[in-house]
Protein backbone atom coordinates (compact mmCIF):
# COMPACT_ATOMS: atom_id res chain seq x y z
CA UNK A 1 0.00 0.00 0.00
CA UNK A 2 1.22 3.48 -0.91
CA UNK A 3 1.29 5.69 2.21
CA UNK A 4 0.79 9.40 1.42
CA UNK A 5 4.05 11.36 1.56
CA UNK A 6 2.58 13.82 4.06
CA UNK A 7 3.00 11.14 6.75
CA UNK A 8 6.67 10.37 5.98
CA UNK A 9 8.12 12.12 9.05
CA UNK A 10 5.85 10.47 11.61
CA UNK A 11 4.89 7.02 10.29
CA UNK A 12 6.62 3.67 10.94
CA UNK A 13 9.11 2.51 8.34
CA UNK A 14 7.68 0.83 5.27
CA UNK A 15 9.03 -2.65 4.34
CA UNK A 16 11.35 -1.28 1.63
CA UNK A 17 12.97 1.03 4.23
CA UNK A 18 13.73 -1.73 6.73
CA UNK A 19 17.11 -2.93 5.33
CA UNK A 20 18.67 0.54 5.74
CA UNK A 21 17.18 0.94 9.22
CA UNK A 22 18.48 -2.50 10.25
CA UNK A 23 21.97 -1.63 8.96
CA UNK A 24 22.05 1.62 10.96
CA UNK A 25 20.88 -0.13 14.11
CA UNK A 26 23.30 -3.04 13.78
CA UNK A 27 26.21 -0.62 13.34
CA UNK A 28 25.41 1.21 16.58
CA UNK A 29 27.53 -0.01 19.56
CA UNK A 30 24.81 0.80 22.10
CA UNK A 31 22.18 -1.14 20.14
CA UNK A 32 24.58 -4.09 19.97
CA UNK A 33 24.79 -3.98 23.77
CA UNK A 34 20.98 -4.05 23.94
CA UNK A 35 20.96 -7.10 21.66
CA UNK A 36 23.48 -8.85 23.91
CA UNK A 37 21.18 -8.19 26.90
CA UNK A 38 18.00 -9.23 25.06
CA UNK A 39 19.52 -12.32 23.43
CA UNK A 40 22.23 -13.57 25.79
CA UNK A 41 24.59 -16.10 24.29
CA UNK A 42 23.36 -15.68 20.72
CA UNK A 43 26.22 -14.80 18.32
CA UNK A 44 25.89 -11.33 16.80
CA UNK A 45 26.23 -12.70 13.25
CA UNK A 46 23.23 -14.97 13.79
CA UNK A 47 21.16 -12.07 15.13
CA UNK A 48 22.23 -9.87 12.21
CA UNK A 49 21.29 -12.47 9.59
CA UNK A 50 17.93 -13.11 11.24
CA UNK A 51 17.17 -9.38 11.39
CA UNK A 52 18.14 -8.72 7.78
CA UNK A 53 15.87 -11.61 6.73
CA UNK A 54 12.79 -9.79 8.14
CA UNK A 55 10.79 -8.39 5.23
CA UNK A 56 8.02 -6.63 7.20
CA UNK A 57 7.63 -4.84 10.52
CA UNK A 58 5.34 -7.62 11.74
CA UNK A 59 7.99 -10.23 10.88
CA UNK A 60 10.49 -8.23 12.95
CA UNK A 61 8.05 -8.19 15.87
CA UNK A 62 7.49 -11.94 15.63
CA UNK A 63 11.21 -12.71 15.22
CA UNK A 64 12.57 -10.40 17.93
CA UNK A 65 10.03 -8.45 20.01
CA UNK A 66 7.71 -11.35 20.85
CA UNK A 67 10.50 -13.51 22.29
CA UNK A 68 12.05 -10.60 24.19
CA UNK A 69 8.72 -9.66 25.78
CA UNK A 70 8.09 -13.31 26.69
CA UNK A 71 11.54 -13.38 28.32
CA UNK A 72 10.60 -10.32 30.41
CA UNK A 73 7.28 -11.90 31.38
CA UNK A 74 9.00 -15.11 32.47
CA UNK A 75 11.74 -13.31 34.38
CA UNK A 76 10.09 -10.20 35.81
CA UNK A 77 6.39 -11.00 36.32
CA UNK A 78 4.34 -13.71 37.97
CA UNK A 79 2.01 -13.79 34.97
CA UNK A 80 0.81 -11.46 32.23
CA UNK A 81 -2.56 -12.01 30.57
CA UNK A 82 -5.36 -10.27 28.73
CA UNK A 83 -9.13 -10.65 28.52
CA UNK A 84 -10.19 -9.53 25.02
CA UNK A 85 -13.52 -11.35 25.05
CA UNK A 86 -15.45 -8.06 24.75
CA UNK A 87 -14.10 -7.36 21.24
CA UNK A 88 -13.91 -9.17 17.90
CA UNK A 89 -10.38 -10.30 17.06
CA UNK A 90 -11.12 -9.69 13.36
CA UNK A 91 -11.89 -6.01 14.03
CA UNK A 92 -9.46 -3.10 14.00
CA UNK A 93 -9.40 -0.82 17.00
CA UNK A 94 -7.87 2.25 18.61
CA UNK A 95 -6.90 1.05 22.08
CA UNK A 96 -7.00 3.97 24.53
CA UNK A 97 -5.42 2.93 27.82
CA UNK A 98 -4.09 4.17 31.11
CA UNK A 99 -0.31 4.56 31.00
CA UNK A 100 2.02 2.87 33.47
CA UNK A 101 5.24 1.99 31.62
CA UNK A 102 6.89 3.96 28.80
CA UNK A 103 7.86 0.90 26.75
CA UNK A 104 5.99 -2.13 28.04
CA UNK A 105 2.39 -0.90 28.04
CA UNK A 106 2.36 -1.25 24.26
CA UNK A 107 4.99 -4.03 24.20
CA UNK A 108 2.90 -6.35 26.35
CA UNK A 109 -0.22 -5.44 24.35
CA UNK A 110 1.36 -6.47 21.03
CA UNK A 111 2.40 -9.82 22.47
CA UNK A 112 -1.00 -10.41 24.08
CA UNK A 113 -2.87 -9.55 20.85
CA UNK A 114 -0.85 -12.21 19.02
CA UNK A 115 -1.62 -14.73 21.78
CA UNK A 116 -5.33 -13.84 21.56
CA UNK A 117 -5.42 -14.70 17.86
CA UNK A 118 -5.31 -11.22 16.33
CA UNK A 119 -3.72 -11.21 12.87
CA UNK A 120 -1.84 -7.97 13.52
CA UNK A 121 -0.45 -5.96 16.42
CA UNK A 122 -0.70 -2.15 16.93
CA UNK A 123 0.78 0.99 15.56
CA UNK A 124 2.02 2.78 18.67
CA UNK A 125 1.86 6.52 19.44
CA UNK A 126 5.17 7.59 21.01
CA UNK A 127 6.40 11.06 22.00
CA UNK A 128 9.51 12.35 20.24
CA UNK A 129 10.91 13.39 23.66
CA UNK A 130 11.78 9.69 24.13
CA UNK A 131 13.69 9.43 20.87
CA UNK A 132 16.90 11.34 21.59
CA UNK A 133 19.10 8.40 20.52
CA UNK A 134 19.17 7.68 16.76
CA UNK A 135 19.02 3.90 17.20
CA UNK A 136 15.98 4.22 19.50
CA UNK A 137 14.18 6.31 16.88
CA UNK A 138 14.99 3.70 14.22
CA UNK A 139 13.92 0.85 16.49
CA UNK A 140 10.52 2.30 17.37
CA UNK A 141 9.75 3.05 13.71
CA UNK A 142 10.72 -0.51 12.80
CA UNK A 143 8.45 -1.63 15.65
CA UNK A 144 5.34 0.03 14.13
CA UNK A 145 5.45 3.28 16.10
CA UNK A 146 4.31 6.66 14.84
CA UNK A 147 5.76 9.82 16.31
CA UNK A 148 3.93 12.40 18.42
CA UNK A 149 5.75 15.72 18.27
CA UNK A 150 6.13 17.52 21.60
CA UNK A 151 7.26 20.96 22.73
CA UNK A 152 5.85 22.88 19.76
CA UNK A 153 4.37 26.36 19.50
CA UNK A 154 0.54 26.54 19.55
CA UNK A 155 0.39 26.94 15.78
CA UNK A 156 2.83 24.06 15.19
CA UNK A 157 0.90 21.90 17.67
CA UNK A 158 -2.31 22.47 15.73
CA UNK A 159 -0.67 21.44 12.44
CA UNK A 160 1.03 18.40 14.01
CA UNK A 161 -2.21 17.30 15.71
CA UNK A 162 -4.15 17.48 12.44
CA UNK A 163 -1.47 15.43 10.68
CA UNK A 164 -1.48 12.79 13.42
CA UNK A 165 -5.27 12.57 13.42
CA UNK A 166 -5.31 12.10 9.64
CA UNK A 167 -2.67 9.39 10.01
CA UNK A 168 -4.65 7.55 12.71
CA UNK A 169 -7.75 7.50 10.49
CA UNK A 170 -5.55 6.24 7.63
CA UNK A 171 -4.17 3.41 9.80
CA UNK A 172 -7.60 2.15 10.87
CA UNK A 173 -9.52 2.61 7.63
CA UNK A 174 -6.88 2.16 4.89
CA UNK A 175 -4.06 0.10 6.41
CA UNK A 176 -6.54 -1.92 8.50
CA UNK A 177 -4.21 -2.02 11.49
CA UNK A 178 -4.77 -1.35 15.20
CA UNK A 179 -3.53 1.66 17.18
CA UNK A 180 -2.43 2.04 20.79
CA UNK A 181 -2.45 5.49 22.37
CA UNK A 182 -2.29 6.55 26.02
CA UNK A 183 -5.30 8.35 27.44
CA UNK A 184 -3.11 11.34 28.31
CA UNK A 185 0.24 12.86 27.44
CA UNK A 186 2.82 11.14 29.64
CA UNK A 187 2.18 8.74 32.51
CA UNK A 188 -0.13 9.62 35.39
CA UNK A 189 2.57 9.79 38.06
CA UNK A 190 0.03 9.27 40.86
CA UNK A 191 -1.89 6.55 38.94
CA UNK A 192 -5.07 8.65 39.09
CA UNK A 193 -5.91 7.81 35.49
CA UNK A 194 -7.95 10.40 33.60
CA UNK A 195 -8.48 10.75 29.86
CA UNK A 196 -7.45 14.13 28.53
CA UNK A 197 -10.26 15.52 26.33
CA UNK A 198 -7.46 17.05 24.22
CA UNK A 199 -6.52 13.53 23.05
CA UNK A 200 -10.07 13.01 21.76
CA UNK A 201 -10.12 16.49 20.19
CA UNK A 202 -6.95 15.57 18.32
CA UNK A 203 -8.52 12.34 17.03
CA UNK A 204 -11.58 14.25 15.81
CA UNK A 205 -9.38 16.58 13.73
CA UNK A 206 -9.09 13.74 11.20
CA UNK A 207 -11.78 11.86 9.30
CA UNK A 208 -13.00 14.60 6.96
CA UNK A 209 -15.98 16.91 7.42
CA UNK A 210 -18.45 15.22 9.74
CA UNK A 211 -19.74 15.32 13.29
CA UNK A 212 -17.38 14.67 16.20
CA UNK A 213 -19.19 11.44 17.05
CA UNK A 214 -19.08 10.11 13.48
CA UNK A 215 -15.37 10.85 13.18
CA UNK A 216 -14.60 9.07 16.46
CA UNK A 217 -16.83 6.16 15.39
CA UNK A 218 -14.45 5.52 12.49
CA UNK A 219 -11.59 4.94 14.95
CA UNK A 220 -13.43 2.16 16.85
CA UNK A 221 -12.14 3.15 20.30
CA UNK A 222 -11.64 0.41 22.89
CA UNK A 223 -10.92 1.52 26.49
CA UNK A 224 -8.11 -0.70 27.79
CA UNK A 225 -7.25 -1.17 31.48
CA UNK A 226 -3.65 -2.01 32.37
CA UNK A 227 -3.01 -3.27 35.90
CA UNK A 228 0.50 -3.87 37.27
CA UNK A 229 0.82 -5.36 40.74
CA UNK A 230 4.09 -3.47 41.23
CA UNK A 231 5.37 -0.46 39.29
CA UNK A 232 9.18 -0.65 39.01
CA UNK A 233 9.29 3.13 38.45
CA UNK A 234 7.28 4.01 41.59
CA UNK A 235 10.36 5.31 43.43
CA UNK A 236 11.45 7.37 40.40
CA UNK A 237 7.98 8.93 40.18
CA UNK A 238 8.02 9.70 43.92
CA UNK A 239 11.46 11.28 43.52
CA UNK A 240 10.08 13.48 40.71
CA UNK A 241 7.26 14.64 42.99
CA UNK A 242 9.74 15.84 45.61
CA UNK A 243 12.02 17.44 43.02
CA UNK A 244 9.07 19.41 41.61
CA UNK A 245 7.83 20.29 45.10
CA UNK A 246 11.24 21.59 46.17
CA UNK A 247 11.99 23.33 42.87
CA UNK A 248 8.95 24.33 40.78
CA UNK A 249 11.27 24.97 37.80
CA UNK A 250 12.69 21.43 37.85
CA UNK A 251 12.32 19.60 34.53
CA UNK A 252 13.04 16.01 33.56
CA UNK A 253 16.06 15.50 31.30
CA UNK A 254 16.45 13.08 28.38
CA UNK A 255 18.66 11.00 30.72
CA UNK A 256 15.78 10.79 33.21
CA UNK A 257 13.51 9.41 30.47
CA UNK A 258 16.11 6.80 29.52
CA UNK A 259 16.48 5.79 33.21
CA UNK A 260 12.69 5.40 33.46
CA UNK A 261 12.61 3.29 30.30
CA UNK A 262 15.41 1.03 31.53
CA UNK A 263 13.93 0.70 35.03
CA UNK A 264 10.47 -0.06 33.66
CA UNK A 265 11.78 -2.77 31.36
CA UNK A 266 14.14 -4.47 33.82
CA UNK A 267 12.20 -4.08 37.10
CA UNK A 268 9.91 -6.61 38.79
CA UNK A 269 6.21 -6.10 38.03
CA UNK A 270 4.43 -8.94 39.85
CA UNK A 271 1.12 -9.81 38.19
CA UNK A 272 0.08 -7.92 35.04
CA UNK A 273 -3.41 -7.91 33.56
CA UNK A 274 -4.94 -6.26 30.48
CA UNK A 275 -8.72 -5.94 30.18
CA UNK A 276 -10.49 -4.77 27.03
CA UNK A 277 -13.82 -3.02 27.55
CA UNK A 278 -16.37 -3.22 24.72
CA UNK A 279 -15.70 -0.91 21.77
CA UNK A 280 -17.50 2.37 22.47
CA UNK A 281 -19.08 2.61 18.96
CA UNK A 282 -22.56 1.60 20.15
CA UNK A 283 -22.32 3.85 23.21
CA UNK A 284 -21.30 6.84 21.05
CA UNK A 285 -24.63 6.47 19.28
CA UNK A 286 -26.43 7.32 22.53
CA UNK A 287 -24.96 10.85 22.70
CA UNK A 288 -27.72 13.31 21.87
CA UNK A 289 -27.26 15.20 18.59
CA UNK A 290 -28.01 18.49 20.31
CA UNK A 291 -25.23 18.06 22.90
CA UNK A 292 -23.05 21.22 22.77
CA UNK A 293 -19.70 20.59 21.05
CA UNK A 294 -17.93 21.99 24.09
CA UNK A 295 -19.34 19.15 26.20
CA UNK A 296 -19.02 16.18 23.83
CA UNK A 297 -15.33 15.50 24.48
CA UNK A 298 -15.77 15.71 28.26
CA UNK A 299 -18.69 13.25 28.12
CA UNK A 300 -16.68 10.76 26.03
CA UNK A 301 -13.58 11.13 28.22
CA UNK A 302 -15.68 10.46 31.32
CA UNK A 303 -17.11 7.28 29.74
CA UNK A 304 -13.64 6.01 28.79
CA UNK A 305 -12.45 6.69 32.35
CA UNK A 306 -15.39 4.75 33.80
CA UNK A 307 -14.66 1.77 31.52
CA UNK A 308 -10.95 1.78 32.40
CA UNK A 309 -11.60 2.13 36.13
CA UNK A 310 -14.22 -0.62 36.38
CA UNK A 311 -11.95 -3.03 34.51
CA UNK A 312 -8.87 -2.68 36.69
CA UNK A 313 -7.52 -5.89 38.19
CA UNK A 314 -7.15 -5.22 41.92
CA UNK A 315 -4.22 -6.63 43.90
CA UNK A 316 -3.63 -6.75 47.68
CA UNK A 317 -1.09 -3.90 47.28
CA UNK A 318 -3.87 -1.54 46.12
CA UNK A 319 -6.08 -2.17 49.15
CA UNK A 320 -3.16 -2.20 51.59
CA UNK A 321 -1.96 1.18 50.30
CA UNK A 322 -5.46 2.63 50.63
CA UNK A 323 -5.83 1.43 54.21
CA UNK A 324 -2.34 2.69 55.12
CA UNK A 325 -3.18 6.13 53.69
CA UNK A 326 -6.50 6.25 55.54
CA UNK A 327 -5.02 4.84 58.75
CA UNK A 328 -7.61 2.08 59.04
CA UNK A 329 -8.46 -1.46 57.97
CA UNK A 330 -11.64 -0.90 55.93
CA UNK A 331 -10.37 -3.11 53.11
CA UNK A 332 -8.57 -5.75 55.19
CA UNK A 333 -10.80 -8.44 53.72
CA UNK A 334 -8.82 -8.14 50.48
CA UNK A 335 -5.40 -9.00 51.94
CA UNK A 336 -3.64 -11.00 54.64
CA UNK A 337 -1.12 -10.03 57.31
CA UNK A 338 1.56 -11.66 55.16
CA UNK A 339 0.46 -9.57 52.16
CA UNK A 340 0.79 -6.40 54.25
CA UNK A 341 4.19 -7.39 55.59
CA UNK A 342 5.46 -8.15 52.08
CA UNK A 343 4.14 -4.86 50.68
CA UNK A 344 5.63 -2.84 53.56
CA UNK A 345 9.00 -4.49 52.97
CA UNK A 346 8.70 -3.75 49.25
CA UNK A 347 7.96 -0.05 49.92
CA UNK A 348 10.96 0.22 52.27
CA UNK A 349 13.19 -1.25 49.57
CA UNK A 350 11.92 1.18 46.93
CA UNK A 351 12.28 4.13 49.29
CA UNK A 352 15.91 3.16 49.92
CA UNK A 353 16.63 3.55 46.18
CA UNK A 354 15.76 7.26 46.22
CA UNK A 355 18.87 9.44 46.27
CA UNK A 356 18.05 13.05 47.18
CA UNK A 357 20.02 15.56 49.27
CA UNK A 358 17.01 16.56 51.45
CA UNK A 359 15.18 13.25 51.28
CA UNK A 360 11.68 13.66 52.77
CA UNK A 361 10.80 10.07 53.63
CA UNK A 362 7.26 10.67 54.99
CA UNK A 363 6.36 12.64 51.83
CA UNK A 364 7.95 10.08 49.49
CA UNK A 365 6.15 7.23 51.29
CA UNK A 366 2.82 9.06 50.97
CA UNK A 367 3.43 9.60 47.25
CA UNK A 368 4.13 5.90 46.64
CA UNK A 369 1.14 4.80 48.71
CA UNK A 370 -1.05 7.17 46.69
CA UNK A 371 0.15 5.55 43.44
CA UNK A 372 -1.11 2.18 44.62
CA UNK A 373 -4.25 3.48 46.35
CA UNK A 374 -5.67 5.58 43.50
CA UNK A 375 -6.59 2.60 41.27
CA UNK A 376 -8.48 1.09 44.23
CA UNK A 377 -10.32 4.38 44.86
CA UNK A 378 -11.28 4.67 41.20
CA UNK A 379 -12.24 0.98 40.95
CA UNK A 380 -14.48 1.21 44.03
CA UNK A 381 -16.19 4.35 42.69
CA UNK A 382 -16.70 2.83 39.23
CA UNK A 383 -18.16 -0.44 40.52
CA UNK A 384 -20.51 0.88 43.22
Amino acid sequence: MKVPAEFDNIRPFEPEELPQAFSRMLADPQFRQVLAFALPGVPFEKVRDKMLACKTNFEFQLSFCYGFVQLLIDKLTTGCDMDASAIDKDGRYTFVSNHRDIVLDSGFLDKLLIDAGFKTTCEIAIGDNLLSLPWVKDLVRVNKSFIVRRGLSPRETLTASKLMADYMHFVINEKHDNIWIAQREGRAKDSNDRTQPAILKMMAMGGGKDSIVNKLLRLHIVPLSISYEYDPCDFLKAKEFQQKRDNPDWKKSAEDDITSMQTGITGYKGRVHYQCAPCIDAWLGTISHDTPKTEVFDIIAKHIDHEIHRNYRMYPSNYIALDMLEGGDTHAGHYTDNDKAAFTKYLDGQLAKIDLPQKDEPYLTERMLTMYANPAINFINATK
